[in-house]
């Protein structure tokens, strides 16, 4: 085992990043089967270490053993398997047309990791939100500076162990969470900074890393709306949804957020609901040993505070109850709420589900105008020109049609924000281009000299109009 570096000031993080630029600039991990190699140990200590990260996950948030497995060993597998059968095509070099006027020359892109990247991930998904990143930049070629959050606590802990465990740390080092590391981290100059959490400490992220002219990765959050049209299958929307924002009990950066709901079903799909969340949990849903729990005293206050503080004519159609000593919250079901609740003035991040009714998908539009664009939209309709109508005026990250979600678990495709909820892309080829630098270059032959660029001009305008038109 390589023993985790020690950091007592900011003197002790700006050493560690130099002695990791020191190790790339040796050229080690340029070299494919260094970076697979390095992802194939990655991959088997996690799993020889299944059950450690599993309960770690349900000290932290009170995770059943299947959604720990499902929402992060396996997605993290699934990153591992697709770089590793991708990675030599996606590091080659690849050739490009050149034009004629440059005749005779040949042009090539060069795949080139960023350098040391810094990646500081959440607590919601601890395991999923720092390694799958770590695992794009690894194929990528980079060597990794990685905090995980503090507040997950025994997640951590083991993330700092498992990287001591599996990696040099002058190729990957995990810097444990303090009261002043992330202002240690942020005043050291990186290559690229990865940051997944909430807007109000993007803005932080930026700030500090616009003064190296630093490169930032933002994951965010929003709130991501879900529309429930009058042809949609309510009992299909209700099974998905009550899944999807049942997933580690809301506290999801996609998780549908609040929803708008055709007038002519409102009344079906809240009971629909209802009885999805207790088929799935059980009556008492509170004693359910796979209902997950808050992360913190505070964070608990702060949801059953959204579900408490509502307006005179909002009413709680299902749920409303939290037990203090679990810190599990009931699925809440808020009728009548208006945008100037407490509840849709922040993302949620709880099992708190707030319906608002409209008449005309316009009206429903202008609703979800009037926030900021958000990480994810959803829309349950059986009408195409409804889908197409909500994929194509609304801006958002990303979109799941008939369900919630799933749209990030496919690696075939960019997971990333817009605007407010984000900026720039990972998971699988696009995260391999998250954390990479592609060289264009031009290598021209010796044995000719075409004279046209080369003064005097005279009557040479006429070829290079021909040349170049």
């Amino acid at each position: 085992m390589t023993s985790t570096p020690a950091f007592q000031n900011v003197a002790d993080v700006e050493a560690q990043a130099r002695r990791m630029h020191d190790f790339f600039q040796t050229g080690a991990t340029l070299q494919v089967e260094y970076r697979r190699q390095a992802l194939v140990k990655l991959k088997s200590y996690l799993k020889e270490n299944e059950e450690r990260i599993l309960d770690a996950l349900h000290a932290d948030l009170g995770k059943a053993p299947f959604e720990g497995y499902a929402t992060e060993l396996g997605i993290v597998y699934d990153e591992i398997n697709t770089c590793l059968k991708h990675l030599s095509s996606w590091a080659r070099p690849r050739r490009v047309r050149t034009p004629i006027v440059h005749f005779h020359s040949t042009s090539k892109v060069y795949p080139s990791p960023l350098g040391v990247v810094l990646v500081l991930s959440p607590w919601n998904y601890p395991v999923q939100l720092a390694l799958v990143p770590l695992v794009d930049a690894i194929a990528a070629g980079n060597c990794v500076a990685l905090k995980p959050s503090r507040t997950s606590k025994a997640t951590s802990e083991l993330l700092i162990d498992l990287l001591a465990n599996v990696f040099p740390p002058e190729f990957v080092c995990g810097f444990p969470g303090s009261g002043a590391m992330n202002d240690w981290l942020l005043e050291v100059r990186w290559d690229q900074i990865f940051f997944t959490g909430s807007p109000n400490v993007g803005h932080t992220i930026m700030e500090a890393a616009a003064k190296h002219l630093t490169p930032v990765v933002l994951e965010l959050g929003g709130k991501s709306p879900c529309i429930v049209d009058e042809t949609a299958n309510v009992k299909r929307a209700a099974q998905r949804i009550a899944w999807g924002k049942g997933i580690n009990s809301g506290q999801t950066c996609v998780a549908p957020d609040y929803f708008l709901v055709h007038e002519h079903v409102a009344d079906d799909f809240v009971a629909q609901l209802d009885a999805c969340f207790h088929q799935y949990y059980g009556q008492d849903i509170l004693a359910c040993d796979e209902w997950p729990h808050m992360i913190s005293q505070r964070h608990f206050e702060r949801v059953m505070g959204l579900i408490e503080n509502r307006n005179p004519d909002a009413s709680v159609a299902f749920g409303g109850n939290g037990d203090a000593a679990t810190l599990r919250i009931e699925p809440t079901c808020l009728r009548g709420v208006t945008l100037d609740d407490p509840v849709m003035n922040e993302e949620i991040f709880g099992p708190v589900l707030p319906i608002l009714t409209y008449r005309s998908l316009d009206q429903a539009f202008d609703i979800v105008r009037t926030f900021e664009k958000p990480l994810a939209c959803y829309v349950f309709s059986d009408d195409k020109q409804v889908q197409h109508r909500v994929l194509t005026r609304l801006q958002f990250g990303g979109a799941t049609v008939n369900d919630v979600v799933v749209h990030l678990a496919n690696n075939h495709m960019g997971f990333g924000g817009v605007g407010n909820s984000g900026m720039g892309a990972y998971h699988g080829k696009v995260g391999f281009d998250c954390f990479t630098h592609y060289k264009s270059t031009l290598k021209k032959g010796t044995w000719l000299e075409l004279p046209i660029r080369n003064p005097p001009f005279d009557d040479k305008i006429k070829l290079l109009r021909m040349l170049m038109r």
